[in-house]
């Protein structure tokens, strides 16, 4: 808290001596003064120095007290600082309007001593209350900030271990994980989608597959067709996937591997309700995994397997938007079709800057 030695008090009125009488006045209680002889000067010294408080004259010529005060409070840097208004006027409509120009406090001339000290003393102490509170919430916000800073921070990590953990039991590398990443942020925002999800699902998608950790390796890394047995416990690594991710856990806080374990669950699921793991349909399949399925497809077609070989961009896209009998437009989303018909030359540029 500033000392009353460490208070200046900003003085507005356009006669000399009654500047000079409150200078006297605060001076001998130890505050620091400013003096200013218009409503321009006022505003001017207002804004560089930043007073404590403002003793202002209502009536002055040019520039009035009620025109300062007006300006005062609607600038930034000024609008916290109180304003006792001087003046001769008592009439009830002058002091409604000084009030609504945002002064706090009146005094009438001529100016009681005792009265001014208790006026500026209450005013001042209030002002370093609300400077308290100011710096307070303003530090407080700073510590949320850095906290949420490190708490993304951990998510990424834990993210990054686990599609890392993912990679190793699967055929498809680091860079699939990165392209899926760039694939499901640009249909995202071909959508229209806003920047929370755009961010959070470009995080997320990664995680899609991490449920394969569960799945034997004779099984995983088959090079050819699975029999029913094997198939049913392949398509487990949706569910498998999710469990992982914590869904449904109230302990998951975090929004990317919540949305991870949304999309682990359901990218195998198909718009017409021919997917896996539940057979949902259109709008029942959470946002992200519908986006999440056609970016997957893509890359899978253009991606060489031990059982297919890597399909060219143009034939990938005509598989997606056409059908081939295996693959059919009726599988996605017709907005989320639609969204990647209109970018697939980006989808084109990102497999050739992370390719394999």
């Amino acid at each position: 808290m500033k000392t009353a030695a460490e208070k200046t008090i900003l003085i507005v009125d356009d006669d000399a001596r009654n500047r000079e009488y409150l200078d006297t006045l605060l001076k001998s209680e130890g505050y620091a003064t400013l003096q200013a002889d218009s409503g321009e000067t006022a505003l001017d010294i207002a804004g560089r120095q930043l007073p404590d408080l403002i003793l202002l004259d209502a009536m002055m010529p040019g520039m009035d007290g009620f025109d300062v005060a007006d300006r005062l409070k609607s600038m930034e840097a000024t609008k916290s600082v109180p304003i006792i208004m001087i003046t001769a006027l008592i009439d009830r409509d002058s002091r409604l309007r000084a009030l609504h120009c945002g002064v706090e406090e009146f005094l009438t001339k001529p100016v009681d001593r005792s009265e001014l000290w208790i006026r500026v003393r209450n005013l001042l102490r209030l002002k370093e209350y609300s400077d308290f509170l100011a710096n307070y919430s303003h530090t407080l916000e700073e510590q949320v900030r850095e906290r949420s800073n490190q708490l993304v921070e951990s998510y990424f990590d834990t993210i990054f271990t686990i599609t890392r953990a993912a990679e190793f039991r699967d055929e498809e590398t680091g860079a699939h994980i990165r392209r899926i990443s760039f694939y499901t942020r640009e249909l995202a925002s071909h959508l229209g989608m806003g920047k929370e999800f755009v961010d959070t699902i470009y995080h997320a998608s990664p995680l899609h597959d991490v449920g394969k950790i569960g799945v034997p390796d004779q099984i995983l890394l088959k090079p050819g067709k699975h029999d029913p047995d094997e198939w049913k416990i392949m398509k487990s690594h949706t569910s498998l996937g999710a469990s992982i991710l914590g869904m449904g856990k109230s302990t998951s806080t975090s929004p990317y591997t919540k949305m991870g374990a949304e999309i682990a669950l359901n990218h195998h699921e198909k718009w017409n309700g021919k997917g896996y793991p539940n057979g949902l349909m259109k709008e029942e399949i959470p946002l992200p995994a519908r986006i999440m399925a056609i970016c997957d497809v893509y890359d899978a077609l253009r991606s060489r397997r031990p059982y297919k070989p890597a399909f060219p961009h143009e034939e990938t896209v005509a598989i997606i938007m056409e059908g081939d009998g295996r693959t059919l437009p009726e599988d996605f989303d017709p907005q989320v079709l639609d969204a990647f018909g209109r970018c697939t030359g980006i989808f084109n540029d990102i497999f050739a800057s992370h390719a394999d």
